[in-house]
């Protein structure tokens, strides 16, 4: 689902992965036209590093 935030809505992705103001920094790139784009990465890559971040922590709370 939020692939799918990502993709429509960039921005709206810093905000359910806890990020707000990168949120607010897509938004302003995002109201550009060509903006859209580069946003549109960005938050696709941000939510990517957010998984990868979520399966370390949980790796490192299997091995306590």
């Amino acid at each position: 689902m939020r692939l799918l935030i990502a993709l429509l809505l960039p921005w709206l992705t810093f905000f359910t992965i806890g990020r707000p103001i990168a949120g607010i920094i897509c938004l302003i790139l995002q109201v550009t036209l060509i903006g859209w784009l580069p946003a549109t990465i960005w938050a696709v890559y941000a939510l990517s590093q957010y998984k990868t971040d979520q399966k370390i922590e949980r790796a490192l709370g299997q091995r306590r």
